[in-house]
């Protein structure tokens, strides 16, 4: 949920401070970019060596650096507007009374005046200072502005006490905000196939009939639905490209009856299935176990037609499922593409032209139609592929909730 994330980290002046070091790690094992704001006061528990150590970015303190001759000024507008969430841990006492407030005498108070992001915070104090009506109130008018409360956990305190008010731990925190963009995101609690890539079928022990699929869209497409929180299988076919499949079920296949297999098994439980591959039309009929040494005579080998995934599984969709096909076409593309859409029971296709530079097998970039049942046409410019699942996503989440 937090890859590619832009994770802005305020740090107020609390012992608990210290943590924000295991925060920013955590943030940044889970695939976000860390920034962090110190309060001045904050210094006395941290340094923002460490901090710009383990963000491998700048730390801000202060308006402006009275280190340097030219002092340039924090645009604190700018960090509000750069990130996709702000975490406020630890949030003192004396911070959530200046968010409430509307107090601004630091950069860290600037900077959550100008979020536009979703806001979490983590307050951190003693017990009879958490337990006090005024930081209940503040608790209370902040939820009530729309920030998102991280509950305090209950153990020993700095004053030796035992109770609640110490901040919840970095991991917490991290699971904290993950289940919330989780909650929201349109594609929570739906299952996606996918399936990407070749299919090689072989005709002896080391020859295949394949084709020139990376499964490089298929892919895109598979990885922004898992950021958009779906559950996400996808089934593979042979390919050297280094996919990035971390976080989603992947099954791995190499030939057309393989692949028909694995999809048939994920397809009855799947809300949404994007049928990507360059599955083969062919199979050779017999297959020899040993290598076929090469003679002066021609090589005769008979093929047989595969199965056709997405015709057999579109056929069985039931009134909760959309199913989309694509189509990578030469010659009379449109037409070809709007009968598959029709003969296949399909609810979307995604057409490719071979004809379109830039587009198709092996580029990082793509160019495609959208056709829907009613045969209208939404086209999408050469971009990159992922630019291109993005764009797909978008087109059809609208499309989902009608």
């Amino acid at each position: 949920m937090l890859s590619g994330k832009k994770v802005l980290l305020g740090v107020s002046a609390s012992i608990a401070a210290y943590k924000s070091a295991f925060i920013v790690r955590a943030f940044i094992k889970a695939g976000a970019e860390v920034r962090v704001v110190l309060t001045p006061a904050s210094l006395d528990f941290v340094t923002p060596l460490t901090l710009s150590t383990l963000s491998k970015n700048e730390v801000h303190v202060h308006f402006t650096n009275p280190e340097k001759d030219t002092a340039v000024w924090t645009n604190h507008v700018e960090l509000g507007l750069w990130a996709d969430l702000m975490v406020i841990a630890p949030a003192t006492s004396n911070t959530l009374a200046k968010m409430v407030s509307g107090a601004c005498d630091n950069l860290l108070l600037a900077t959550y005046r100008s979020a536009k992001c979703p806001v979490y915070f983590a307050p951190a104090m003693d017990l009879d200072m958490y337990k006090h009506p005024a930081t209940t109130e503040c608790i209370e008018k902040l939820n009530g502005f729309g920030n998102k409360f991280i509950k305090p956990g209950v153990g020993e305190l700095a004053s030796g006490l035992e109770g609640e008010g110490r901040m919840a731990e970095p991991e917490e925190i991290l699971a904290f905000v993950e289940a919330d963009l989780l909650a929201q995101s349109p594609l929570n609690g739906k299952t996606v196939l996918i399936n990407a890539g070749p299919t090689y079928e072989p005709i002896d022990a080391v020859r295949v009939i394949g084709n020139h699929s990376t499964g490089k869209m298929g892919v895109a497409i598979a990885q922004v639905a898992m950021e958009l929180g779906a559950k996400v299988h996808l089934v593979l076919g042979p390919t050297s490209y280094p996919h990035q499949t971390q976080g989603m079920e992947v099954t791995r296949v190499q030939t057309a009856a393989e692949m028909l297999q694995a999809c048939s098994a994920v397809f009855p439980h799947a809300d949404i299935a994007i049928f990507t591959a360059a599955v083969a039309d062919y199979t050779p009929e017999t297959t020899t176990h040993q290598k076929i040494k090469k003679q002066d005579a021609p090589l005769v080998v008979t093929l047989k037609p595969t199965v056709d995934i997405l015709g057999k599984l579109a056929h069985q969709k039931q009134p909760h499922q959309t199913v989309v096909g694509f189509a990578l076409e030469s010659q009379n593309e449109m037409a070809y593409a709007k009968d598959k859409l029709v003969r296949k029971n399909l609810d979307f296709i995604v057409l490719n032209s071979l004809q379109d530079p830039g587009a198709g097998f092996g580029f990082d970039t793509n160019k495609v139609q959208i056709i829907n049942k009613e045969l209208q046409v939404t086209a999408l410019p050469l971009q990159s592929k992922n630019s291109i699942a993005k764009a797909l996503w978008n087109y059809l989440l609208p499309q989902l909730t009608k």
